[in-house]
């Protein structure tokens, strides 16, 4: 498995693929660090206490804050390291070679698993460091050891974010025998849940519990509730939530109706939550996306293990 993931580490640190990819990640780290450097100063007020996160939750009129796009690009990276991962060697013909070596079938999707999560995990680890790194020049103030351990919580849900798109990738790469099948497919899936599913859980919400400018509060925080729940069937709400109470610990709540509540009055309703009370509050997200990760990869493994190769 060593040798397969050294293999394929190599190829994907030196594609123009990668190249690319890394590209556009630090472009977003520019975007970002050019958001906090024009409105950090309107978020910041003498009773905020981790002043180092707002490089990350800062945001413009015009431009989202910096989780936007890592929650935008790690898939888009996943995706194009997995899409073809089997289905272009075993067209080839190079998938049937490389059997017929002592090498152990598991070894090669393995190999192929890992490195694609080591490059992962590279590029999320540098576009992090890249944004406290300049944002640390920029406003002078050192992070404090909370700050620092929700950053690397922060890069740990990031990575587990992209190994479930990675595992889904695989999965398409697997069950697909064209490349451009497994790809589309992969990007109608990432679509699906970062556009649609929000839209939809609001017309189900709608439709089972309307609301207007007169209902209760206690009819709208039912709404809210139940969108939320159905929301969470994405992976992109399970992530949006994680990150937003790592990175806005004064949200206090993942609950839709209070952190709407908190989001309107500036989270003054809220006390900021401690590092090991926010680590409580995003585990059930996080298990969901291990899980959902180990699902896709154990369906893909499986697959691939009584899958028929022959050689072209």
């Amino acid at each position: 498995m060593y040798a397969v993931f050294r293999k394929e580490l190599t190829d994907h640190l030196n594609s123009k693929r990668f190249a690319i990819l890394f590209g556009l990640v630090l472009l977003s780290g520019i975007f970002a660090i050019y958001i906090a450097s024009q409105n950090i100063r309107s978020e910041v007020t003498p009773f905020t206490e981790l002043i180092f996160l707002k490089l990350f939750t800062t945001s413009g009129s015009n431009l989202p804050a910096y989780p936007f796009f890592i929650s935008l690009f790690i898939p888009l990276i996943s995706i194009a390291m997995g899409f073809d991962a089997v289905n272009s060697e075993k067209n080839s013909g190079n998938l049937s070679r490389l059997l017929s070596q002592p090498i152990y079938r598991d070894a090669v999707i393995n190999g192929k698993f890992l490195a694609g999560l080591a490059v992962l995990s590279i590029i999320i680890v540098s576009m992090i460091a890249f944004v406290a790194g300049l944002g640390l020049r920029l406003i002078g103030v050192p992070p404090t050891s909370e700050e620092i351990l929700r950053l690397i919580a922060f890069i740990v849900i990031s990575i587990t974010y992209g190994a479930f798109w990675l595992a889904l990738s695989l999965l398409f790469s697997v069950y697909c025998d064209r490349a451009s099948t497994s790809m589309l497919s992969s990007l109608a899936l990432w679509i699906f849940f970062f556009l649609f599913t929000s839209m939809i859980a609001g017309a189900i919400a709608s439709a089972q519990i309307p609301i207007d400018q007169n209902s209760s509060v206690d009819l709208i925080a039912k709404h809210y509730e139940l969108s939320g729940m159905i929301s969470r069937v994405s992976p992109s709400t399970l992530y949006g939530e994680a990150t937003n109470a790592l990175l806005m610990p004064e949200l206090g709540s993942l609950n839709p109706a209070m952190m709407l509540i908190s989001t309107v009055s500036d989270g003054r309703i809220f006390t900021s939550l401690s590092f090991s009370q926010s680590l409580l509050l995003v585990w059930p997200q996080l298990v969901s996306m291990i899980a959902l990760a180990i699902a896709c990869f154990a369906t893909s493994y499986i697959k691939f293990m009584r899958q028929e190769i022959r050689s072209m």
